[in-house]
């Protein structure tokens, strides 16, 4: 790290402590021994979302956890499992090191993550994300969940 001071290239650091979501870093400049202090934080890069009409928009986790919501209504399920299931499908976006993700991949995350979670709630998201025409495509569904168990 360069010192303010000085512009010497090279500095050792006395203290770090996490600050929200940034590290700071008190360092010593190794050539005029001033101090001064460093933030760094994580650059994370967006990520788009592609759609089925191939229109694109940023990745929004809220949007995610209200569709979760939306399936898992008057369900046992609390919201702290929900949280936790947004927080796995993000991160297995985010570990992919794709920048640009379809939609429907998103939805198949959550419909793993419900399957195993409540089934209404993943007949429910299922219906509405895979646009159900009609009883027998949901009938299909159902007995496709049946076989597996």
């Amino acid at each position: 790290m360069k010192c303010p001071f000085c512009g010497y290239h090279d500095s050792k650091v006395i203290d770090s402590r996490a600050v929200d979501e940034r590290i700071r870093r008190r360092r010593e400049c190794l050539q005029c021994a001033r101090r001064f202090t460093t933030y760094e934080s994580v650059e994370t890069l967006p990520i788009m979302v592609i759609k089925k009409d191939l229109s694109r928009e940023g990745f929004d986790r809220n949007k995610l956890f209200n569709g979760l919501l939306r399936a898992c209504e008057k369900r046992s399920v609390p919201l702290d499992v929900i949280d936790r299931m947004v927080d796995e499908i993000e991160a297995d976006i985010l570990n992919s090191l794709e920048r640009e993700v379809a939609s429907y991949r998103i939805g198949e995350l959550a419909m793993d993550k419900l399957k195993k979670v409540d089934e209404v709630a993943y007949v429910r998201f299922a219906s509405v994300y895979r646009q159900f025409a009609d009883v027998n495509t949901f009938m299909d569904e159902l007995k496709n969940l049946l076989k597996e168990k």
